[in-house]
């Protein structure tokens, strides 16, 4: 890798060492309108953005995510805090894994904490995002310094080819594929800790079938 491609990638681990996720208190304690939803959310996950003109979140999303039973539906067309943290939640994971994947990872989330009064001496959806997030808080000076020592290591791989254009490549290569099978490991346990937890579908009724194999009819019933 040139030597300006390992900058450009250290600055990018810095970047993301310091990005500031919604921190806990910073959710609004009033209901919202879809508008101000959206605002809110674009303006607190901007860093996360490729682009200026790219949107975290918009209506049409939001929408769709309470009709596939991703976000419970709005109560007089107002969002509260708590769907702004499943919002959050589905943000971060809808690049990696499918809409029925989060659904049986956020359904076992909302029947059990979604619209838990905090004085109701019981746990919230606000007191499982702030340990959550103080767990990810804590890991990602670990994870930015692995992944630099990484690209380090693989920056002197293939140093046996001549063309510096090709060995540049290769290299680059070769750091894609250790980036990209590390996220494939990593989504291959998501997952299998996702089905440990998502609900079980109750069995569908099914009318016994006749001795040969065949369903009655409704006339073979009455005989």
């Amino acid at each position: 890798m040139s030597a300006s491609q390992i900058e450009l990638i250290e600055q990018l681990l810095k970047k993301l060492a310091t990005i500031d996720y919604i921190r806990p208190g910073e959710f609004p304690n009033i209901d919202l309108y879809m508008d101000q939803v959206t605002t809110f959310m674009n303006a607190h996950l901007s860093d996360f953005k490729l682009n200026s003109d790219e949107k975290t979140l918009t209506k049409t999303m939001i929408n769709n995510y309470a009709k596939n039973n991703l976000l419970p539906p709005p109560v007089k067309k107002k969002y509260s805090k708590d769907h702004m943290i499943v919002l959050t939640f589905i943000y971060y994971f809808k690049n990696i894994l499918s809409i029925s994947e989060i659904q049986d990872m956020l359904t076992p989330l909302t029947d059990r904490f979604f619209s838990i009064e905090d004085n109701s001496g019981k746990l919230t959806m606000e007191y499982v995002y702030n340990e959550v997030y103080a767990t990810i808080k804590s890991q990602l000076g670990t994870i930015s310094q692995d992944t630099s020592t990484k690209i380090k290591a693989y920056s002197t791989h293939f140093e046996k080819v001549k063309d510096e254009g090709d060995r540049e490549f290769l290299q680059t290569f070769s750091m894609i594929c250790m980036l990209g099978f590390d996220v494939f490991l990593k989504k291959q346990i998501i997952q299998s800790l996702i089905a440990s937890i998502a609900p079980e579908e109750p069995e569908a009724k099914k009318e016994p079938p006749k001795k040969d194999g065949k369903k009655e009819t409704k006339s073979e019933k009455n005989e």
